[in-house]
């Protein structure tokens, strides 16, 4: 079962398959305008819920995300049905959060995919600094960028700087970020102000590694 949205792209160069976080789907305003302002850069971006989020759809209930290797599959799976029913475009593959880590455990399995983009990377739970999901970044092959909040709970600039990570990473701190980018007011940024700057870099960023 596949619940896929395709957001069509004028004189697309590239496509990314962007995966939602794990308390909200891809109907979730953020997924939604990274969407919009991702085509508006002409990238055709593809949005999916996983199984779980299916099923919290149509139940109304909430429940906690499927384990990575359920999750992992069908990642792979929406990437071979978009790969098979639409016209051939540079694949990068992303993601919010959750989506985003699943996106970097992929990039180097899938033959197709060009590099990803992990939006808030979840580089430890909050509060809990010494659980690091980092192993497998430290030997990545393929190119990634991170956009990252600097005051993320989930990974602070000054933590993600001290850890091993491979040289195809590509880091983009905004300035006083939350998780969601948002900036407190004091800061003098906005959150739109982020968003338009997330999506330049991603655009950037694809351009640049696409073959």
């Amino acid at each position: 079962m596949f619940d896929i949205d395709v957001i069509d792209s004028p004189s697309p160069i590239a496509r990314l398959i962007l995966a939602h976080g794990a308390g909200a789907g891809k109907e979730h305003d953020f997924m939604q305008c990274m969407a919009q302002k991702l085509a508006s850069q002409h990238i055709e971006v593809v949005l999916f819920n996983f199984p779980y989020m299916q099923v919290i759809k149509d139940t109304g209930k909430r429940r906690p995300p499927d384990k990575a290797e359920k999750l992992l599959a069908h990642f792979s799976e929406v990437v071979a049905k978009i790969g098979a029913e639409r016209s051939l475009l540079p694949t990068f593959i992303g993601g919010k959060s959750m989506g985003g880590r699943m996106a970097t455990m992929l990039l180097d399995t899938l033959n197709d995919v060009i590099g990803a983009v992990a939006l808030g990377y979840p580089f430890h739970p909050p509060g809990k600094p010494e659980k690091t999901r980092t192993a497998h970044l430290q030997s990545l092959c393929k190119p990634l960028l991170i956009v990252q909040g600097e005051r993320d709970t989930f990974g602070r600039q000054e933590e993600i700087l001290n850890y091993e990570l491979s040289s195809t990473i590509e880091l983009r701190f905004l300035n006083d970020g939350d998780h969601s980018f948002k900036p407190r007011k004091v800061s003098g940024e906005t959150l739109e102000g982020h968003l338009e700057t997330a999506t330049k870099s991603a655009a950037r960023f694809i351009e640049e590694h696409m073959q």
